[in-house]
């Protein structure tokens, strides 16, 4: 299957689910248009109880697993995604990151106004951090991979505006 179909389902998955998500990093760069690959779905997830509890039940159906060592099939588990850091899964549609704050500790809260709600498939909102907030972010981080990545990133939103989109 396509990667694209993976990722689809993968956030098809959450959405059904009624999970609170923001898809951020390269699959939210992909959506905004730009011209890059992705390997992974990289969320930030609303890290309330009750959020935490559907997230859980999501990540059993994907049968979900650390990517360290994933023929041990260690599970997340409630503390691990109430906690700020990431975790880095595999699941039966291809690799998840889920993350519970990015750049300087901005959580789902945080990042609330920066995202908008794109179609990802027929009738699946889901909402998407902006590109010019992943642009900020990326290069407050300043790592190997947000550096190559940035021109692309600016060339597009460039573009998206001259469009007016």
């Amino acid at each position: 299957m396509p990667e694209k179909g993976r990722f689809l389902r993968t956030l098809c998955a959450l959405h059904d689910d009624g999970v609170d998500f923001i898809v951020v990093g390269g699959m939210a760069a992909v959506l905004d248009g730009a011209p890059i690959n992705t390997f992974d779905v990289d969320v930030v997830h609303s890290r309330n109880e009750k959020n935490i509890d559907c997230l859980l039940k999501v990540l059993e159906a994907l049968d979900a697993v650390y990517r360290i060592q994933p023929e041990r099939r260690i599970r997340p588990n409630a503390s691990h995604l109430a906690s700020a850091g990431g975790q880095n899964l595999i699941t039966r549609y291809g690799p998840l990151d889920l993350l519970g704050t990015i750049g300087r500790n901005l959580g789902y809260e945080d990042l609330l106004p920066h995202s908008v709600e794109m179609e990802v498939g027929e009738g699946v909102l889901v909402k998407v951090l902006d590109l010019e907030t992943l642009i900020i972010i990326k290069e407050e981080l300043g790592g190997e991979k947000d550096r190559a990545v940035l021109p692309v990133l600016r060339r597009t939103l460039e573009e998206r505006r001259r469009a007016g989109i």
